[in-house]
């Protein structure tokens, strides 16, 4: 079955998901940020089919997201590491736990981000960093960039009149 190529459409959103979209690519993603580098440790922990975790973790290499450097010459051995862009999804990741814990934990947090020196857990909003205000429904709203095609600046012109 072919895929649509979102890393090709005008959208970030498209884009994005284009490179890590995949869930079991974002859990290696969060491994990786809870300090997890290698093959048998992604598989352990994730609990995945060795032949879908290769073709992830190729993917996210060629994504750019991580490196593949070799630890051991015998046998040849590898470990994941993340690169500039690949720490760069932090704050996706954070954006996730705000909202699952907000909206999918019933039973409580399972996962918190707390101040290092601290400990005291953290509460994630969104900021404008010119204005430090946080970006809200009520004073902020899409609109189109310098690079918008037709579609997207007619979506976003509908959108706002709807509002």
């Amino acid at each position: 079955m072919k895929h649509t190529d979102f890393g090709q459409m005008p959208c970030p959103i498209a884009r994005s998901l284009g490179k890590v979209g995949e869930w079991w690519s974002i859990l290696i993603l969060r491994d990786a940020f809870y300090g997890l580098t290698r093959f048998d440790e992604f598989e352990k922990s994730l609990k995945i089919a060795p032949n879908m975790l290769t073709r992830r973790l190729a993917g996210l290499v060629a994504g750019g997201l991580m490196e593949k450097r070799q630890y051991s010459a015998r046998p040849p051995r590898y470990e994941y590491l993340l690169t500039k862009e690949g720490r760069a999804f932090k704050p996706v990741l954070l954006a996730f736990i705000a909202w699952g814990n907000e909206h999918l934990a019933p039973e409580g947090a399972s996962l918190l981000v707390v101040n290092r020196e601290t400990g005291e857990p953290a509460t994630q909003i969104v900021v404008d960093a010119t204005s430090g205000r946080a970006i809200s429904d009520e004073d902020y709203m899409f609109a189109p960039g310098p690079a918008a095609n037709e579609m997207m600046r007619m979506r976003l012109s509908q959108a706002a009149k709807q509002l």
